[in-house]
């Protein structure tokens, strides 16, 4: 069952780009989440996308926020692809979808592509926005930001 707006997350744990255990509930209570799932390191919508969080870092720190991106890429490949763009938040690895699957991150064409969907999680862990666009990646950031806005 897919996460709605106003719901509560369940707490999920996953290794970042620097080999750190990294819990949903590590923010609870102290910080603002801005979850984004994406489909693949190294793409052109990917690489764009998470570029633009990490040029927009500063301004979603300076809303009590952090940046979180999953994708089912292994460690190894997160490793190289925040090294590479010089990524400043976390990226997640979860190489089985178990993360994907318990938000209801749907798959696109015929279940060969990861959707590209955008959670805006408040400090008690509830989903305040939901946002997917598969092919404008760009327009995430702005939507988050204007969530996070909002919500000050």
């Amino acid at each position: 069952m897919a996460i709605k707006i106003g719901d509560l997350c369940s707490d999920f744990e996953a290794m970042n780009q620097h080999g750190e255990s990294i819990r949903l509930s590590d923010y609870k209570n102290s910080k603002n989440v801005v979850l984004f799932f994406y489909p693949k390191d190294e793409t052109a919508g990917c690489t764009k996308e998470v570029c633009s969080f990490r040029d927009s870092y500063e301004d979603f720190v300076s809303l009590g926020s952090e940046v979180i991106g999953i994708s089912s890429d292994s460690h190894g490949s997160h490793q190289n692809f925040a090294s590479k763009h010089n990524l400043n938040f976390h990226i997640l690895s979860d190489p089985k979808g178990l993360i994907r699957k318990s938000f209801g991150v749907p798959s696109r064409f015929f279940g060969l592509i990861p959707g590209r969907v955008t959670y805006i999680i408040d400090k008690e862990g509830r989903v305040k926005d939901i946002f997917e666009n598969l092919f404008e990646a760009e327009l995430h950031i702005r939507n988050a930001m204007d969530v996070l806005r909002k919500m000050e």
